[in-house]
């Protein structure tokens, strides 16, 4: 198991993000720090809280290959260059999980909506049923 941790300031705070990487799967989550962290203080953090980190579902780690050719190696490295950044592992994990979260959000609140749309409807009802008694 490999465990790693990037410190970088997005404004306005410091974030950290631990990667964990155990066997081929691959699973990540993000700290915000607030002020700049200490190294003493990171390593407090780490001490007290990594086992409750909420790292991702893990997903499948990309197997390296590296070409021996250096040609190839090149070729490779122009490919690279042409194609758009989509970001790292790292961000995309947390964008898969954050669009997880979303849906999942969504999910109970047209759930909640749904009840309360019921609710107002059967008050309605009986509303309308108590006019009608008397005749």
């Amino acid at each position: 198991m490999q465990s790693k941790l990037t410190i970088f300031f997005e404004e306005p705070f410091w974030v950290g993000v631990f990667e964990r990487v155990d066997g081929k799967r691959y699973s990540v989550a993000k700290v915000t720090f607030g002020a700049e962290p200490t190294d003493a203080q990171v390593e407090a953090f780490i001490l007290r809280h990594y086992n409750t980190l909420p790292f991702t579902q893990a997903i499948q780690a990309p197997v390296k290959h590296f070409a021996d050719n250096p040609k190839r190696r090149q070729r490779a490295a122009e490919k690279a260059l042409e194609t758009p950044f989509r970001g790292t592992k790292a961000q995309q994990a947390l964008q898969k999980q954050y669009e997880e979260n979303k849906a999942a959000r969504k999910k109970c609140a047209k759930a909640l909506k749904d009840a309360q749309k019921k609710k107002k409807f059967s008050l309605k009802q009986e509303k309308k049923k108590e006019k009608h008694k008397g005749h």
